[in-house]
C-alpha cells in the first residue's frame, strides 16, 4: 500500500517536472523569437539613421548664375543653380563623355542644386569662390558605403555601373565621402527617392490621429462606462448593451476602416486622406476598450467608498463624480493609453480611408492629408528600392519605441496613482 502511495507521488512530482518543463520552455521559445525578431529588425534598420555624404568642390560662378556683383538675397534666392551644380558634379572627371557626365548626375540625388543653394544663401561672400559642399549620395551609392550593394554583380544587373563605382572609389580614397547622423529621415516628408525619404509626415499624421481619437473616444467612453456601471438599471437592455460592447472589441479592425469609408466619407463627405477622419475612425475602433477598461477600474473601487459618501449625505452623482471616478482615474488613463497604443498601430482602417496616398507635404493641421507610421512602413515596404528596405525597419524601429514609451507610460500612471484596497 506504501509502496503504491510513493509510485503516485512520483508520478505527481515527475507530472509536476514536465509541467514546469512546458512552462520554460514555451518561455524560452517566446524570448527567442522576440529576440531574433529584434535583431532582425535592428540589424537591417540601423544603417538607416546614418546618410552619405559626397563632398564635390563647387565653385559659385556668378556669371553661370547671372548674378551682379553684388546681389540681394532674393537675387541669390532667385539665381538658376542647375549649371554650376552641374559643372561641379562633371569637374569630377573633366575628360567624361556624355554618357558619363549623366552618370556623374545621377551619383547625388537630384536635390543637390538646392543643398548649393543653401550653402550660398548661409554665406554670401562664398560668391566667385570654390567651396566644398556636402551632397546628398544616391540611394544606391549610400548602400554601397554601408557595405549592403554586392558590387561583385555583372554591371547590366546593377544600377551602379562600373564608372560609377570607380568615381566613387576615387572619392572615398580622397576622404570625399562621409557617413553623418540622418536628420533629415525626422525632418523630410515621405519622398520617391530613398536617399532624401523621411518620417516626418506620416510621424504627424499619427499624432494628430491620436489626437483626435483621444478627444472623441475618452469623453465618450469614460461617460458610458460610468453611466453602465454607477446608473443604469440592470435589465436585459442594459445586458445587450454590455455584450455587444464587448463583442465590438473582437471586431476586426478593416471593418471599422469600411465604416469609416462608408459612413465618414462617401455620407458625411469629410476631407479624404486626413487625420481627421482617421482618428474618428481609430476612435470608433478604441471605444469598446476603453470603456471596457474604465467598468473595470469602477467595479475595483470598494462599495464602503460610495456608502461613506452617501452617508455623509452626498448625492449619487456627488458620489460618483467626487469619490468613485477620481479613485478609479488611473486603471481608466492606462487602458486608455493602451487602447490609443492599439490604434496607433492600426494599418488596415487607415488604407481604406485613402491615408495610404503618396503625401510629400508635412501636415499642419488634422485637415491635411497625411499618412501614418503603419501605413509608411507599408508602402516602404511595396518600394523595389534597395534603399527603402532599411528604412522600413527603421521606421519600426521608431514605432516600437513610440509604443514602448506610451505602454511605460501607463504602467508609471498605474504604478504612482492607484490604490491599495486591503
Amino acid at each position: 500500500m506504501n509502496k503504491n502511495k510513493e509510485q503516485l507521488l512520483n508520478k505527481r512530482y515527475k507530472a509536476e517536472q514536465r509541467f514546469r518543463l512546458y512552462g520554460q520552455s514555451a518561455i524560452f521559445m517566446a524570448l527567442l523569437f522576440l529576440t531574433i525578431f529584434i535583431f532582425k529588425i535592428f540589424s537591417t534598420g540601423y544603417s538607416a539613421f546614418q546618410k552619405t555624404w559626397l563632398i564635390v568642390p563647387v565653385n559659385f560662378d556668378a556669371e553661370l548664375m547671372m548674378l551682379d556683383e553684388n546681389p540681394t538675397k532674393q537675387d541669390i534666392e532667385d539665381a538658376d543653380y542647375y549649371e554650376i551644380a552641374l559643372q561641379s558634379m562633371w569637374n569630377l572627371d573633366p575628360n567624361a563623355n556624355e554618357d558619363q557626365q549623366n552618370q556623374l548626375k545621377r551619383m547625388v540625388s537630384y536635390f543637390f542644386e538646392r543643398e548649393i543653394k543653401q550653402e550660398l544663401l548661409k554665406d554670401p561672400n562664398l560668391l566667385g569662390k570654390t567651396k566644398e559642399v556636402y551632397l546628398t549620395a544616391s540611394d544606391d551609392l549610400d548602400q554601397v558605403f554601408k557595405g549592403n550593394y554586392p558590387r561583385d554583380l555583372p554591371e547590366d544587373q546593377r544600377r551602379v555601373s562600373d564608372y560609377q563605382l570607380k568615381i566613387f572609389d576615387q572619392l572615398v580614397a580622397n576622404g570625399n565621402v562621409e557617413s553623418k547622423f540622418n536628420i533629415s529621415f525626422f525632418t523630410n516628408a515621405d519622398s520617391r527617392e530613398a536617399e532624401l525619404a523621411g518620417i516626418a509626415s506620416s510621424f504627424m499624421g499619427s499624432i494628430f490621429s491620436i489626437l483626435v481619437c483621444l478627444m472623441i473616444a475618452f469623453p465618450v467612453a469614460v461617460l458610458a462606462a460610468i453611466y453602465l456601471e454607477e446608473f443604469a438599471p440592470k435589465n436585459r437592455f442594459t445586458d445587450f448593451i454590455e455584450v455587444n460592447i464587448n463583442n465590438l472589441a473582437a471586431v476586426p479592425s478593416i471593418v471599422f476602416g469600411l465604416l469609416g469609408l462608408g459612413v465618414l466619407l462617401a455620407i458625411f463627405q469629410l476631407p479624404r486622406s486626413t487625420p481627421l477622419v482617421g482618428g474618428i475612425t481609430l476612435s470608433l475602433m478604441t471605444l469598446p476598450t476603453i470603456i471596457i477598461a474604465a467598468r473595470a477600474s469602477l467595479k475595483a473601487v470598494p462599495p464602503s467608498i460610495r456608502e461613506a459618501a452617501l452617508a455623509m449625505g452626498a448625492s449619487r452623482m456627488q458620489t460618483t463624480m467626487h469619490h468613485t471616478v477620481p479613485l478609479s482615474m488611473p486603471g481608466t488613463l492606462s487602458g486608455t493609453i493602451i487602447g490609443l497604443a492599439q490604434a496607433l498601430g492600426e494599418t488596415a482602417p487607415l488604407i481604406l480611408i485613402g491615408m495610404v496616398a503618396f503625401v510629400n507635404t508635412i501636415p499642419g493641421s488634422p485637415m491635411d492629408p497625411a499618412a501614418s507610421l503603419p501605413v509608411q512602413i507599408y508602402i516602404w515596404a511595396e518600394s523595389a528600392e534597395r534603399g527603402f528596405v532599411e528604412k522600413v525597419s527603421a521606421c519600426i524601429m521608431v514605432l516600437l519605441g513610440f509604443l514602448i514609451i506610451m505602454n511605460l507610460f501607463a504602467q508609471i500612471i498605474r504604478h504612482k496613482f492607484e490604490k491599495k484596497w486591503s
